[in-house]
C-alpha cells in the first residue's frame, strides 16, 4: 500500500469514526462510485477527500477540482494528501492551478504544499511561480519562512538560472542564507 494512502486511511478512519461508509469507500474498486461521492450533496469532507485521493491515484481526472480545493485547505495533512494525489493524477491543469495557489498572497499561509507540488511536477510554471512567491517572502518581518524556505529549496532542486537573482537576495536573510547557498550551488554556472 502507498505510504501516503496508508497515512490518509488511518487519519480518515478516525475522522469518520470507522463508519461502514468509510469501510466501503476504502474497499471499493468502482471509480464511478468514488466519483459519485464528489458530486453527491451532503457528503462529509472525509468521504470527499478519500474519494478524490483514490481517484487521483487511479489517474481519473474527475478528481481534479476536489484535489485542488483540498490542496488549498487550512489543514496541512489534507494539503499534503492532495498534493500527493495531484502529482500522480497526470492532469495538465495541475501545474497552472498549483502556481495560482502558490502565488496567491491572500492564501500564502497555505502555499507550502502547492510550492512543493510545483517542484515535484517540474512544470514550466514552477520557476516563475517560486520566484514570485519567494520575492514576496523577502520582505522584513514576513511570517511565512517555511514557504520561503520551500521556495529556496525548490529553486535549487529545479536548477534554473532565472532563480539566481532572487536566491542572491535570499542570502541577506539569516533564516534563508544557508539554504540559498546550497540552492545557488545547484544551479549550473553560465559558460
Amino acid at each position: 500500500m502507498d505510504e501516503e494512502l496508508r497515512s490518509l486511511t488511518e487519519r480518515l478512519r478516525q475522522e469518520s469514526g470507522a463508519s461502514p461508509a468509510f469501510e466501503r469507500l476504502v474497499a471499493t474498486d468502482d471509480l464511478d462510485a468514488l466519483a459519485g461521492v464528489l458530486t453527491e450533496p451532503g457528503q462529509p469532507l472525509w468521504a470527499r477527500e478519500l474519494a478524490a485521493f483514490r481517484l487521483g491515484l487511479a489517474r481519473d481526472r474527475r478528481a481534479f477540482e476536489s484535489l485542488v480545493l483540498l490542496l488549498n485547505h487550512r489543514d496541512p495533512p489534507r494539503c499534503a494528501s492532495a498534493a500527493h494525489a495531484l502529482a500522480r493524477l497526470g492532469d495538465p491543469r495541475t501545474a497552472r492551478a498549483a502556481a495560482a495557489l502558490a502565488t496567491n498572497e491572500l492564501r500564502v499561509a497555505y502555499a507550502l504544499h502547492p510550492v512543493r507540488l510545483l517542484v515535484e511536477l517540474r512544470a514550466p510554471e514552477a520557476v516563475p511561480a517560486l520566484i514570485t512567491t519567494l520575492q514576496r517572502r523577502l520582505r522584513p518581518q514576513d511570517p511565512y519562512r517555511r514557504v520561503a524556505l520551500a521556495c529556496v529549496d525548490g529553486l535549487g532542486a529545479l536548477g534554473d538560472a532565472r532563480a539566481r537573482p532572487v536566491l542572491n537576495e535570499a542570502l541577506a536573510h539569516p533564516s534563508l542564507a544557508e539554504a540559498a547557498v546550497r540552492a545557488l550551488g545547484r544551479i549550473p554556472k553560465p559558460r
